[in-house]
């Protein structure tokens, strides 16, 4: 079984939601606390033993590459400044995982992305990390979550987590049988299903770890939900011929497409920040107790 050492992170939508920063910002780097968001993504990665990691962009999404380099002016002024002890850390960044950028030049769908990523993944087994998600978990990392259940299924795998009915018609549901623990079968998926349709509560949330094969079946498949090629309509092919497994993952997933989710994680990790987390636990309860 071959090991697990290449990530596929799309981020060539254009953000509607989060309009009208959108317009200039890349959603992607909108900042939790003092750091992109699509940063958290790479972190993941790289404690999950990722090496390779495909950034799939758009136009308009340079400050995604100029993030993930050395950072010559700021290292001078560092220097001059008496502080080079800052400087290493700034380095890391871009040091953790070889990225590599390729452009989507239509956005025309998840899946359409992910055929991008073809020529990079070979046939190597390898994740994907939706752009729009950032998940935090207090033990082992999502991705890492991921790749033990296929190195002990030998099958492509969904990081999944239930969620409110009004959600699942916004994302998938699964028809999924449990194996043991938080680990499911996956029979079938539909992509944004209608409330006759729903199978479960349960909807892909932003890690997928896949096969090559997802590559031929993305060449052939027609477009689906919105006119778009989905990639949760090649999956529900993948799961009814070659299988596929579930897994309840271990974490909190934020939605960095909305406005609340984008709030919410900023908040969850000021509280964390070793600099200024207990002075912000001590706003937010005064701030609460005024509401």
């Amino acid at each position: 079984m071959k090991k697990i050492t290449k990530a596929v992170i799309p981020a060539a939508g254009l953000g509607t939601r989060m309009l009208p920063i959108a317009r200039t910002v890349p959603k992607e780097v909108l900042p939790i606390v003092d750091r992109p968001a699509i940063s958290y993504l790479v972190e993941e990665a790289a404690d999950s033993g990722i090496t390779d990691i495909l950034i799939i962009t758009g136009r308009g999404k340079g400050l995604i590459e100029d993030y993930f380099d050395y950072s010559l002016e700021y290292e001078n002024k560092l220097r001059m400044s008496g502080r080079e002890d800052q400087i290493e850390g700034l380095r890391s960044i871009a040091n953790r995982c070889h990225i590599h950028y390729i452009r989507q030049l239509e956005t025309k769908g998840l899946g359409h992305a992910i055929t991008y990523a073809k020529t990079f993944v070979g046939d190597d087994p390898f994740l994907v990390m939706y752009g729009d998600d950032i998940i935090f978990s207090e033990h082992k990392p999502v991705c890492a979550q991921l790749i033990d259940a296929y190195e002990k299924y030998g099958k492509a795998v969904a990081g999944v987590k239930e969620v409110p009915l009004e959600l699942v018609m916004k994302y998938c549901t699964l028809k999924a049988d449990r194996i043991a623990g938080n680990v499911y079968n996956i029979e079938t998926m539909i992509e944004k299903p209608t409330i006759d349709q729903i199978y479960t509560r349960f909807s892909i949330l932003g890690r997928v770890l896949l096969t090559s094969e997802i590559f031929d079946i993305l060449d052939t498949l027609p477009p689906g939900s919105g006119g778009e090629i989905q990639l949760t309509d090649a999956m529900k092919l993948l799961a009814e011929t070659k299988g596929m497994i579930a897994v309840d993952f271990d974490g909190t997933r934020y939605d960095l497409g909305s406005k609340l989710g984008f709030l919410m994680a900023n908040v969850e990790q000021g509280v964390k920040n070793p600099e200024f987390g207990d002075k912000f636990k001590e706003y937010l309860k005064a701030f609460a107790a005024t509401l």
